[in-house]
């Protein structure tokens, strides 16, 4: 399977090109970040190490929500100064997989995280684009990019139970200017639906911790109706030798990582339940 996902690949990259956002200074910071990866030689460090320097390297970085949101067709949106958790958590992943494929130009990045936002590496309309991270997950392992480990590491199963963007159609601005593509996000909702998952519900995570990574990917469950993740982020271990959570908060605030350890961290929103765990593979050349 992961050998057909590559062969995909392949064949899409020289028609991934398509109209696309971004501005000159989204490029200069790519630039940037491969010049870090080149000073730092992050190249040769296990793919979570680069996740983790990566991200670190925003800290501090406005956040700004619903950046994907663009009026119009579908397009690759790529905002490199102001960042959502999602677009966070994918932007870290994408120059990590970059770096160590040692395809550092900003038309690599653009075909990179093109393979990482869309189903099956292919943007094809709005429904194409994985809005549920549940179903993110899904086909990111599908491809090869991350493993779940959380059923590993002590996950119990969780139920997901998705209708949220079937049934607020007017929160979302495609959805109210395109309204035929509510049925395909229905249809998209009830398969993930009958998928298995696991999560490590929030008291269980400090017995966990050691089996955390520092790199892993952080997707916390949520009790909220029609919802499956709340939040994400980058697991990453401090000083203390604890797991805390690097992450774009919320807005008004900036890229930062969590003082308290994340189990600790999660107490505190009554609506968080857990975490899934999701391990960065290392690509393949």
């Amino acid at each position: 399977m992961k050998k057909l996902f590559i062969f995909a690949f392949a064949a899409l990259l020289s028609s991934s090109l398509f109209a696309q956002i971004y501005s000159d200074k989204d490029v200069e910071v790519c630039k940037t970040k491969f010049t870090l990866a080149v000073d730092s030689k992050l190249s040769g460090e296990p793919i979570n190490n680069v996740i983790t320097s990566i991200g670190r390297s925003f800290l501090g970085t406005e956040y700004i929500a619903h950046t994907l949101e663009k009026k119009g067709n579908e397009q690759l949106v790529i905002n490199l100064t102001g960042l959502d958790c999602t677009t966070f958590l994918e932007t870290s992943l994408t120059f990590a997989r970059c770096i160590k494929l040692g395809k550092t130009s900003f038309e690599d990045y653009q075909k990179q995280l093109t393979f990482i936002r869309y189903r099956d590496g292919k943007l094809d309309g709005y429904p194409s684009r994985l809005h549920y991270f549940s179903d993110w997950i899904f086909n990111n392992a599908q491809k090869g990019i991350v493993k779940d480990v959380t059923k590993k590491i002590g996950g119990e199963k969780i139920v997901f139970n998705l209708s949220f963007m079937s049934m607020h159609p007017e929160s979302y601005q495609m959805l109210k200017e395109e309204p035929k593509f509510i049925p395909i996000i229905a249809a998209q909702e009830k398969e993930i639906n009958k998928r298995e998952y696991y999560y490590l519900p929030v008291d269980k995570i400090e017995k966990a911790e050691k089996n955390i990574k520092n790199g892993d990917l952080i997707a916390i469950t949520v009790n909220v109706p029609g919802i499956d993740i709340g939040h994400v982020g980058i697991a990453v271990k401090e000083k203390d030798g604890r797991i805390h959570f690097m992450h774009a908060p919320l807005s008004g605030a900036k890229v930062q990582i969590t003082k308290e350890p994340l189990c600790d961290y999660l107490k505190k929103i009554k609506k968080d339940t857990g975490i899934i765990v999701l391990r960065p593979q290392e690509p393949v050349k």
